[in-house]
């Protein structure tokens, strides 16, 4: 994660929740899972088996700042009742809601990796999903910017699906803004295959 983006989504988790139920969250999703809130997936440059391979970082347009919100406040000393940290939060909100695609990604078929959010189920199967870069977010923290949220409509339904599963995703991306009430997503993907994301080994 960029290292901006990784201490915007420190202080969206300090002032959204109790330190206390942070650290609980974080124990209950160690126990059933093999990643921890906030982590991103380990690049893989495996096959791309005709789609671009893609990271997170390519969605974002050179020359946007996420931590524009934050400037002139010193992040290590906001506590989580400063009113100044509570309008940086929202500030931010705001930005990061309005933040641009990059236009040069409209039209590509690409592949990329991150967790899976789901939106609409036909049955027991998943229909449309957010895909989100790190472990919790949309769940347990705060959305990420709407640049680092892709709305993906699946062409045929998907099963076997859960939330926060991480997982490859393959498609045609377009630059449409969509407030999914799980966050506003600035990518829609046209699903076209799906795989389940295996942790390269250390």
């Amino acid at each position: 994660m960029p290292r901006q983006l990784a201490i915007c989504l420190g202080l969206a988790v300090l002032l959204s929740q109790p330190p206390h139920a942070q650290a609980q969250a974080q124990r209950k999703e160690a126990k059933s899972a093999e990643y921890r809130v906030g982590e991103r997936l380990p690049d893989d440059r495996k096959g791309t088996q005709g789609y671009r391979l893609i990271g997170w970082d390519d969605l974002i347009p050179k020359g946007w700042d996420p931590m524009a919100a934050f400037k002139g406040l010193d992040l290590a000393r906001l506590q989580d009742s400063d009113p100044k940290a509570q309008e940086a939060l929202e500030s931010a909100r705001r930005l990061w809601d309005q933040a641009p695609a990059e236009k040069a990604m409209n039209g590509q078929r690409v592949r990329i990796a991150g967790f899976v959010v789901p939106l609409e189920r036909r049955g027991e199967q998943v229909t449309e999903f957010l895909l989100v870069p790190y472990f919790g977010a949309c769940i347990h923290v705060p959305p990420p910017p709407a640049n680092q949220i892709i709305h993906v409509v699946a062409e045929k339904p998907v099963g076997g699906m859960r939330t926060m599963d991480a997982m490859w995703v393959s498609g045609t991306l377009g630059l449409d803004r969509t407030d999914t009430g799980m966050g506003v997503a600035g990518y829609r993907m046209r699903g076209e295959a799906f795989e389940p994301y295996t942790k390269p080994r250390s």
